[in-house]
């Protein structure tokens, strides 16, 4: 499989990233409409919705976001925003879903006892947005994307793998159209399997496109499993691709936040995570993602 890489112009070219809380950097929810429904437990999900500045009906796509969640004292966290503003900008909705906040629990990273149970409820969050998508008028019903963050990278994994443990019965008449994934946990063939899905190890398999986008220096997701995951699925026939972006940190898409570890996180193998914005590969991945989803989502002229 020939792996797409973004090589920076200039190697030192990293822009400044405060925190993990690089994700609670906030910015004002004015322009959000909060809306709630309920996945196939039953549970109450808030979420976020976004409009594009023009007459529908839309495509969209549901955020999925990762451990430390999308909402922080009311507010959007910036590398949603910031995407929000990227994608509406194209003509594309977008819905927020709060996993986290919904369920009552604080950051879910590194040794919390909630990490598994969020890599088993989400993809029913996910399919739940996409069933709230369906039913708006201004939607359009058959172009709706999914994209996720970290834990929410590997819950699109999770999601549009062919028996998804998240899939309603019966199944919703258009299923997501595309995917995509920034540095997902779980990236692993392995892993991908039993208990958080109904499949066998080896033998993960999707209709839906996906791609990944992951930093070439990410320790907290690693880079090389995921690498030989994609690779492997590709072999078998799956719509699939990833792109690496030498020097890149985790959250390189984040914006203007400077590198930084993050103890308090510490993984089960005990690397200490570094994340921060890698400013060349950001701009490349906000050219790159919105023409990918273009592709699925926006109707041919």
């Amino acid at each position: 499989m020939r792996i797409r890489k973004f090589i920076p112009k200039s190697c030192g070219a990293l822009a400044a990233l405060a925190s993990f809380f690089m994700f609670l950097t906030v910015v004002e929810a004015g322009i959000y409409e909060k809306v709630n429904f309920q996945n196939a437990d039953s549970l109450d999900l808030t979420a976020y919705l976004v409009r594009p500045d023009r007459e529908g009906p839309y495509p969209a796509v549901v955020f999925l976001h990762g451990c430390g969640g999308m909402m922080y004292s009311g507010y959007v966290t910036s590398i949603y925003a910031s995407w929000v503003q990227q994608l509406t900008a194209k003509g594309l909705a977008v819905l927020l879903v709060d996993s986290r906040g919904s369920r009552g629990l604080g950051p879910t990273c590194g040794k919390s006892k909630n990490r598994v149970r969020m890599y088993r409820e989400r993809p029913k969050d996910a399919y739940a947005a996409l069933a709230y998508l369906q039913a708006q008028d201004f939607i359009l019903g058959d172009k709706i994307g999914v994209v996720g963050w970290s834990q929410g990278g590997g819950v699109v994994l999770l999601t549009i793998e062919h028996d998804s443990s998240g899939r309603p019965v019966p199944l919703p008449e258009h299923d997501f159209a595309v995917a995509a994934a920034f540095y997902p946990a779980l990236c692993s063939d392995r892993i991908q399997s039993r208990p958080y899905t109904k499949i066998e190890p080896n033998s993960w398999s999707t209709k839906i496109p996906l791609l990944v986008l992951f930093g070439g220096s990410d320790n907290w997701t690693l880079l090389a499993p995921c690498v030989q995951f994609i690779e492997t699925v590709q072999k078998r026939g799956n719509p699939v691709s990833i792109t690496v972006f030498p020097g890149a940190y985790h959250g390189f898409d984040a914006p203007a936040l400077k590198i930084m570890t993050l103890p308090k996180y510490k993984t089960v193998s005990g690397v200490i995570p570094i994340v921060g914005t890698h400013e060349e590969s950001r701009n490349a991945a906000l050219q790159q993602l919105p023409a990918f989803l273009s592709k699925y989502l926006l109707p041919e002229k």
